[in-house]
């Protein structure tokens, strides 16, 4: 399947290797000279196909909306600083011009986001089009000069020799910023999400900062966000991954039961992953990223699945019985409500604001046309399916009649709806076959009435009653992917991680005498010196109980098990071997924030953040009661006595107060493989 709509120019043999990125000359001369392959490969970011023009105009647009948002905070920082009219009435102008730039950006960015007709299968002639999410952009982070420190510093090895392994993550990280979208794209998310808990592990301490920044652009609003804090790196991934499975689905075929079953599938895990996101990260300052929005976004996957369900059971055709007619009236109903729903979250604050206009429209023209093609199911029900050869239920079946004319004219006027909000948003109007789909509807609704409508008749209009559904879809369930451990030569992750420090290790000669060591081991990997007999050869080079072997002479055994290391141990001769034994130290006790920044004032982040630090400043101050009159002389008495009742230096770790803080609440580390 190539990557998405072909553009004009190129041919359909083409294949998919054009498509697929290509290691540069550059990189392929230092590929060259290290002895490395790129083994991660993403497409290629500069393919002229309809996706990836569209997502490097969003590129373009973010990085002018951060060179805008820099030129207006700093003639705001210019305009509390001086007192000068004249400056101040230049700089107020200038500021006008940036604030009208920003907003033709952000106009730019919403149009960007209403051009699902890229996304769309091209056998879609005549369904009508899904909406899918953009991929967030990012910016370039180099893990070499930190990664290769914080080796030497915290793991006393040489960072150097960890060249490829730096290598194989950042060239990972790149091929995720362009996805295929198939479900090979989909496992190079999922194993960079699932590497980031290892590599946090690693490398990432709450009392130090980790010096690298991540940066990444609102979807909806193009706003850049940048944190030290990796719990970013993690939510920005899983949007991503949700986001592809959007575009999976609305490039399926719908004109085949595969294809819609296809795109079921996806739209329900684009939903699960956009649930797990909401669960586990909150606290991430985006738009995009918010609580809310999550939760409207998650509703218009599986509303949109729900439609998915729809056509798959219209797709061989309806057959005109009465029970399927009211089958098919109540799925109809059901996407009309979940929809319904999903607008009714849209226009709502702060949504509305953020969400472009062209989702909300198409949302409200889903309503009102799957609601007309239910009461048009059920009208044709009743009408087609009456009893003529009964006289005794003669006054039974003119009312049936008449419930399906009321039925037939509420389907008229929600067609007659969908047409009029269709006219109103200048990017449906561009969608030809969606304003094909409803007119088509509306005439046909039409027709049915006109065929049953009685001229002689003066009997007043029934209101027909609406269609009472069950629209609750449900998500769907979890899956776990598999993923590699890029600095597995660093030793077992549980003992050499960024919370445990250890000491440099220290080398010493071990000299076996009589055929023994003069110590013992134990533990799992790395092995541990127990048992050491203070007069032996070792332990007079300076070999103590507890230390851990991670090398003997030049073999590196920190992931050997305590036979391994023994049988390399009992080969060692008469003159001896050089041991490497470093022992584990006590973590520090603190936590640090991570950096944010975010240049638009008032933002979602700058909100987010302000009511985080009146959290933090309720739940860090401490609420006393006044005593009560009956209890004060007890209270008295008790203070009295409190040098009786010291806790001890046993229990002290356990007492509320020597709790160490984490720098986030709602951003732990994930460590959990699962994907969703």
């Amino acid at each position: 399947m190539t990557d998405t709509i072909l553009p004009k120019g190129i041919g359909e043999g083409c294949g998919e290797k054009p498509y697929f990125k290509k290691i540069e000359n550059a990189d392929l001369k230092q590929s060259a000279v290290s002895g490395r392959n790129c083994q991660f490969q993403g497409c290629n970011p500069f393919a002229q196909t309809g996706r990836s023009k569209l997502q490097n105009q969003r590129a373009g647009v973010n990085q002018q909306i951060i060179k805008q948002m820099r030129m207006r905070a700093g003639a705001e920082n210019l305009l509390k600083a001086t007192n000068n009219n004249k400056v101040r009435e230049m700089v107020g102008l200038e500021l006008s011009y940036v604030n009208s730039n920003l907003q033709l950006l952000m106009e730019e960015l919403e149009a960007l986001n209403s051009s699902v007709d890229v996304y769309q299968s091209p056998q879609e002639m005549s369904n009508i089009p899904l909406i899918p999410l953009g991929l967030k952009e990012t910016k370039e982070v180099d893990f070499s000069v930190a990664f290769k420190d914080f080796i030497l510093e915290h793991y006393s090895e040489d960072g150097n020799d960890y060249e490829d392994e730096i290598a194989d993550l950042m060239d990972l990280r790149q091929a995720c910023r362009t996805p295929a979208r198939s479900e090979a794209g989909m496992e190079l998310l999922a194993k960079y999400y699932n590497t980031l808990p290892l590599m946090e592990s690693r490398f990432f301490t709450p009392n130090r900062q980790s010096g690298l920044f991540f940066t990444w652009y609102d979807s909806f609003t193009g706003v850049p966000l940048c944190q030290q804090n990796i719990s970013l790196e993690k939510a920005s991934v899983l949007f991503n991954m949700a986001a592809l499975f959007t575009q999976i689905g609305t490039r399926s075929n719908r004109q085949t039961l595969t294809g819609l079953d296809q795109a079921v599938t996806s739209f329900q895990k684009a939903a699960g992953v956009l649930n797990h996101l909401r669960d586990t990260f909150t606290h991430i300052p985006s738009y995009d990223l918010s609580p809310a929005m999550l939760a409207m976004l998650s509703s218009m996957m599986l509303a949109q699945a729900q439609e998915c369900l729809f056509e798959r059971s219209v797709l061989p055709g309806i057959r005109n019985h009465f029970l399927s007619l009211l089958r098919m009236a109540q799925e109809a109903a059901k996407v009309s409500d979940i929809y319904d729903q999903v607008h009714q979250s849209m226009v709502q604050t702060p949504i509305k604001d953020n969400v472009p206009l062209f989702w909300s429209s198409m949302c409200q023209v889903k309503t009102n046309h799957y609601r007309s093609l239910a009461h048009y199911f059920l009208a044709t029900a009743l009408l087609d399916h009456q009893r003529k050869n009964d006289p005794s239920q003669n006054l039974l079946e003119e009312e049936r009649r008449l419930i399906g004319k009321a039925h037939l004219r509420r389907a008229v006027m929600s067609h007659e709806e969908a047409l009029r909000v269709h006219g109103l948003c200048r990017h449906l109007k561009k969608l030809d076959v969606l304003e094909e789909i409803l007119q088509a509807s509306l005439e046909r609704s039409k027709d049915k009435f006109s065929a049953n409508d009685n001229k002689d008749e003066f009997t007043d209009y029934m209101e027909a009653p609406d269609i009472i559904c069950d629209a609750h879809p449900e998500l769907p369930s979890n899956t776990k992917v598999k993923v590699k451990d890029f600095f597995q030569r660093l030793g077992p992750l549980s003992f050499f991680n960024a919370k445990q420090r250890w000491t440099a290790p220290r080398s010493l000669r071990l000299v076996p005498k009589d055929g023994e060591l003069g110590f013992t081991l134990k533990g799992e990997p790395p092995v541990q010196v127990v048992s050491l007999n203070p007069s032996c050869a070792a332990a007079v080079n300076g070999l103590k109980e507890g230390d851990y072997i991670v090398a003997v002479g030049d073999i590196d055994c920190k992931g050997m098990s305590v036979s391994q290391v023994i049988g390399l141990l009992k080969d060692v001769g008469e003159e001896g071997v050089d041991l490497r034994v470093p022992r584990p130290l006590a973590p520090p006790v603190g936590h640090t924030k991570s950096a944010t920044y975010c240049g638009l004032p008032k933002t979602y982040s700058m909100i987010c953040l302000a009511y985080d630090q009146e959290d933090k400043s309720a739940k860090g101050g401490k609420v006393t009661k006044k005593p009560s009159f009956l209890s004060w002389g007890l209270k008295n008495r008790l203070k009295s006595a409190s040098t009786l009742s010291l806790p001890s230096a046993e229990y002290s770790s356990t007492l509320p107060w020597n709790k160490t803080c984490t720098t986030f609440p709602g951003s732990s580390s994930f460590n959990d493989s699962s994907l969703y």
